[in-house]
């Protein structure tokens, strides 16, 4: 497993987020304290950039999302960018954030968030499209765009639904409501709830254990994964989710760590992945 030592991409490079690369996993941080991390299209636009560099980055094996400061993983989108939208412009901003968030969504890389506070609206929708979530003990989930006379415009209709069921997402998007960090992981929202102080070091910890498992076949669970929440055949190029397994079992049957995989096993040692 390849390893980096620290390295921090400075504002030359994003506007809105703190870009740094720690043991193969990459750690990004929306970086408006000032705005509780509010959502604009700086941040969209940097968000992109750094999933393509998380993406094209051999180095990177795994990455975290979390949020600057105390307070907030994302408070939400920033409302002021909304005055006067006519409805073609509302449906762009809406498409913009959800194609962003799928790019998150299907990476074959693990993305997973670190949810450090508030994460409203847009920031709710943000720790959803990641793969899983962790939470500190101070967190805040709730999607209340209705309170805006507004629904949730990046995918929150669809991956709260998925997460928690129909009943509950219902009664949180229609009612506006919060959830604290308790609530979140007895709905299956979050993973685990750790201390503040413990949050980002106990995602790093997973996501090392992730990175020793074989690339490829972590990759292909990922797709798994995402068809058996996916219901629209337009984004599963008509296959059902066992369809597609059985693809991907056959496909990792023609990688070389399949063969370090079974070979290990059988020899009684530890396997030593290499992506291919």
């Amino acid at each position: 497993m390849s390893y980096l030592r620290n390295i921090k991409y400075t504002n030359m490079n994003f506007d809105t987020l703190l870009f740094e690369i720690e043991n193969g996993t990459a750690i990004i941080t929306i970086n408006r304290p000032e705005k509780l991390n509010a959502l604009n299209k700086d941040v969209f636009t940097d968000l992109d950039d750094a999933m393509s560099e998380v993406l094209n980055n051999d180095e990177i094996k795994t990455a975290v999302i979390t949020g600057s400061g105390p307070k907030a993983f994302v408070a939400g989108a920033d409302i002021s960018e909304f005055g006067g939208l006519n409805l073609a412009e509302a449906m762009a901003l809406s498409k913009r954030g959800q194609d962003v968030f799928c790019k998150i969504e299907n990476s074959p890389k693990p993305i997973v968030a670190a949810v450090n506070g508030f994460a409203l609206g847009g920031g709710c929708e943000l720790a959803m499209a990641c793969h899983f979530r962790l939470c500190s003990d101070n967190a805040k989930f709730g999607q209340p765009e209705v309170n805006l006379g507004l629904i949730p415009g990046y995918g929150g209709t669809q991956r709260l639904t998925q997460l928690v069921g129909k009943g509950k997402s219902m009664e949180l998007q229609m009612t506006g409501s919060l959830i604290d960090a308790t609530e979140a992981i007895r709905l299956g929202l979050v993973n685990y709830v750790t201390s503040a102080d413990n949050l980002l070091a106990k995602t790093k910890e997973i996501l090392q254990l992730i990175q020793t498992k074989a690339p490829i076949a972590v990759s292909k669970i990922i797709d798994c994964i995402n068809i058996a929440v996916i219901s629209d055949s337009a984004y599963t190029n008509g296959k059902s989710g066992y369809e597609k397994e059985i693809e991907a079992f056959g496909e990792c049957f023609g990688t070389e760590d399949m063969k370090e995989g079974t070979t290990a096993f059988l020899e009684k040692r530890k396997a030593v992945f290499v992506g291919r």
